[in-house]
This record gives C-alpha cells, sequence and structure tokens, in this order.
C-alpha cells in the first residue's frame, strides 16, 4: 500500500524521500527518482511526513524510538496514515505536539489495487490548519478525502469501516458458500453479487480473490484484517457500543489463523466454508465441559 501512495506522490511531482525498514522495497522508488534514507531521522529535513506501517507499535517505533519527531522542523506534519486506533493516533499527536510537530491521523480505505490507481479514501483526524497545509499531498494519494474531527476521529473511522469490510468479506464467502452447496458455480453466484442490490466497489474488486484464490494477488491479509476487527471491537467495548456482527466476523478470521491462513487474503474465510482447508477446533476448556448428574 505505502509503495503504491509514493509512486503517486512522485508522480505529482513531490521531490521524495522514503525508507523502509527493508531496504530492497525502496529500490524502484529510487529508480523513479526518490532518495532513499538509511533511517527514519533521515526523513527530518522534509514539511510532510507520510507513516504506513502495520500497527501502533511499528508507527511508534518510526515516528518515536527513531528520534524522528525530536528532529523534525516546526510547524512539519505528519500524516499517520496507518491503522493503529484512536488512542494510539492521539497519543502520537500529543508527543509531536510536545515537539512543534503537527500529526494528523489519517487512515484510508481501498486496496492495494486502489492505492496504484490514487483511488483511495482518506479519513482524518487533527489540527485543521494543518489538514489544509497537506491537502495537496493527500489529493496525490487519494480520491477523497475529510476531516472528521479532532485526533483520533480519523482512526476512530477507519476501525468502523473495517469492521464494515470484515463483516462484508464474511457475509461475501457465506452467500458463495450456501450457493455453491446447492449447486450453484461460484462464478455464477458472484455475477449476482456484482450486479444486484448488493454490489459494491469492494464487492466488485473482491472478486479474483474469491473466485480465483491460488493466482489472484493478495489484497489485504487475514492477520492484518484480524488486528483491525480486534482494535473495532476494543473501541466499541470503550464506548459501550455492542458489535455482534463484527464479533461473529472476528471469530471466523481467528479461526482462519489457527488454520495457518495469516499470511492468505482474508478472502481466503472462504476456505473454511467450502471444506478446502481443514479445520482445527477449538481447545477444549474448562468452560466447555458439562458434567452429567
Amino acid at each position: 500500500m505505502g509503495f503504491a501512495m509514493a509512486r503517486n506522490l512522485l508522480a505529482a511531482g513531490f521531490p521524495l524521500v522514503v525508507w523502509n525498514r527493508t531496504a530492497e522495497r525502496c529500490i524502484p522508488l529510487v529508480d523513479a527518482g526518490a532518495r532513499a534514507a538509511a533511517e527514519p531521522r533521515g526523513l527530518a529535513d522534509a514539511e510532510v511526513v507520510v507513516t504506513m506501517v502495520s500497527d501502533g507499535r511499528a508507527a511508534r517505533a518510526v515516528l518515536l524510538e527513531s528520534g524522528l519527531l525530536d528532529e523534525l522542523r516546526p510547524d512539519s506534519v505528519v500524516l499517520e496514515m496507518s491503522t493503529i486506533g484512536p488512542s494510539a493516533a492521539a497519543e502520537l499527536a500529543v508527543e509531536a505536539a510536545r515537539r512543534d510537530v503537527r500529526l494528523l491521523d489519517a487512515p484510508v480505505s481501498g486496496s492495494v489495487s486502489v492505492a496504484e490507481a490514487a483511488q483511495l479514501f482518506a479519513m482524518v483526524g487533527g489540527d485543521r490548519e494543518a489538514y489544509a497545509q497537506v491537502a495537496p499531498v493527500l489529493d496525490a494519494m487519494t480520491k477523497g478525502h475529510v476531516l472528521l474531527g479532532p485526533s483520533g476521529a480519523g482512526a476512530a473511522m477507519k476501525l468502523a469501516v473495517n469492521a464494515m469490510v470484515a463483516v462484508t468479506n464474511e457475509s461475501i464467502a457465506e452467500t458463495l458458500a450456501l450457493a455453491q452447496r446447492f449447486g450453484i458455480a461460484r462464478e455464477r453466484a458472484y455475477d449476482v453479487l456484482a450486479s444486484g442490490a448488493l454490489a459494491s466497489p469492494f464487492v466488485l474488486y473482491k472478486r479474483g480473490v474469491f473466485l480465483n484464490p491460488d493466482t489472484a494477488p493478495i489484497g489485504f491479509t487475514t492477520a492484518l484484517m484480524r488486528k483491525d476487527v480486534s482494535l473495532a471491537l476494543d473501541l466499541a467495548a470503550s464506548l459501550g457500543v455492542r458489535l455482534p456482527a463484527a464479533a461473529a466476523a472476528s471469530g471466523v478470521l481467528e479461526e482462519a489463523l489457527r488454520n495457518g491462513l495469516a499470511d492468505a487474503d482474508m478472502a481466503s474465510v472462504m476456505s473454511l466454508l467450502d471444506g478446502t482447508t481443514s479445520r482445527t477446533p477449538l481447545p477444549t476448556t474448562s468452560d466447555d465441559i458439562t458434567e452429567g448428574p
């Protein structure tokens, strides 16, 4: 995702310095005109820093533990575009403010292919002036973006969106499994989903991986989806909101992880329903045992 976003910044004419924990991943960007930094602090001269990492721990490591926030110029802006949750986003914003740096949480909705086409949508939380300052950067990477409120608002909205994504992913899998068991070809069943009232960009761009799971590119892994839904459920619990459908989808994702599908696309939950993947049952605990009379 971050690679595609960086390419779009280059295409828009922005001077770009890039860093990745795996340095080799920066080579195509350098070939396209970017400059590579040896460490995160090598980004310190930038007016805008964009981070796209796997979780809150990684975001904290890149921004805080590396010393990058300490080295950034006053009034620079950090666009933290990972899915890390509102608490982590707000904490990083406070740390940035202590250093006269403004941090916006700006996670995005969309897949890798959507990112490649600069058709992501960014949900932003934080300072309005900082948002206006980085709008051209967001324009280069997305089809649209919106400021939703103070720090954490963008991160919270992303969790709500990804909870819906997880439920939709599970619903597609269950729909196809039911239709297929009746004798309807999976491809024909997907034609119905893609053409009827439930059609959506998500349904359309997940077609390939649901129909050809062994050859289609991985858009978003089961492990990352499970992480995001866990964050959404934690947020919901803290706010006293029930998310029964998201909790059910989370349970299936957890089952997929137990069955070796962590690095597969999240659509791989389908294989648990159609029998392609052998299911590992939940371990028995004392709470599962009912004693007879």
